[in-house]
């Protein structure tokens, strides 16, 4: 396949377990295998929660990095999860969006699945030495925190192929990564821990939504039951836009605590593109910006919100 071909898959059905790929995969191949464009989900909440510590008490600056690699390498693992799993099964024969590997013939399944479960052994390493340096509780976390992103798409009965995935990602990649990564320096649960956590996990659920009504015509064709087939486009534009003001006015209730995380409110600016194009009616490739804007706004609001609640 050209790198400069259109960004739409085409696969065969139930791809072999082994077998040769189509050409030799390279490392610019597996960088935008990882899905750079939604790293922003895993990046944030650590970020929100190391400002939350700050505010809270003191960072201890080593496990907030730890917690960083564990968020990364769980987000990682879990997006080649999803291009194996679903390059196998087939329901990546056509999309549009990013290419994946599976599904293109770029890399074979067990390589991808290989690279999956790498991506979770890191995060399992750097999680079991922030669980030796706590609380033994983490290890069920992070076992949770594994098993969320590989059913995802994988094993007999993938949930987000059940319309689930919105909720998963809101507790893993909000709550729980926001509140974990505060909880490792503080040691306790708080209210604003609890409180920023929110918001992070709301526009964390926006980038799945708006990349599954981008493919909400193909995941209809493939029986993959996501919310955004199962409630349809127009319920779906709604409740992304649901999402994106909600953080935004949760940002006012994490004022009470820490009156300048108002400032978090000036990542409206970078919300009006992808908003305008989600409630406007964009559709397919149109969509791939919307996701790509998405990504940047739970970026800039994630860093601003980590500021004012730090200050």
């Amino acid at each position: 396949m050209s790198r400069n071909a259109a960004p739409i898959s085409h696969g065969s059905p139930g791809a072999p377990e082994r077998g040769g790929a189509q050409k030799v995969t390279t490392a610019r191949d597996w960088v935008a295998g990882a899905r750079p464009r939604t790293l922003p989900a895993a990046v944030v909440p650590v970020v929100v929660g190391t400002a939350v510590a700050a505010a809270d008490g003191s960072v201890i600056w080593w496990r907030s990095l730890y917690a960083l690699v564990v968020a990364l390498g769980i987000q990682i693992g879990t997006n080649y999860a999803n291009d194996y799993a679903d390059g196998v099964r087939g329901t990546d024969a056509e999309r549009v969006g990013p290419v994946r590997m599976v599904a293109a013939g770029i890399a074979v399944p067990w390589e991808v699945k290989a690279a999956s479960f790498c991506a979770f052994g890191v995060a399992g390493v750097a999680g079991l030495v922030l669980a030796l340096a706590t609380t033994p509780w983490l290890l069920v976390v992070g076992a949770a925190c594994f098993a969320a992103g590989w059913f995802y798409s994988a094993g007999p009965r993938p949930y987000g192929h059940a319309g689930f995935g919105e909720i998963f990602v809101f507790v893993f990649f909000g709550l729980v990564a926001v509140i974990g990564t505060a909880y490792l320096s503080l040691g306790r649960i708080t209210v604003l821990a609890v409180t920023a956590a929110i918001p992070v996990g709301l526009l964390a659920t926006a980038l799945l939504v708006v990349n599954n009504l981008r493919d909400i015509d193909s995941d209809r064709r493939a029986g993959k039951n996501t919310l955004a087939v199962r409630t349809g486009a127009r319920a779906t534009r709604w409740f992304y836009a649901t999402c994106v003001v909600a953080a935004f006015a949760l940002v006012v209730v994490v004022a009470f605590w820490r009156p300048v995380a108002l400032i978090a409110l000036l990542a409206v600016v970078p919300a009006l593109a992808p908003l305008r194009r989600v409630l406007g009616g964009a559709e397919g490739r149109d969509l791939v910006t919307a996701l790509a804007g998405t990504g940047m706004l739970q970026l800039a609001f994630g860093v601003l919100l980590a500021v004012g609640i730090a200050l």
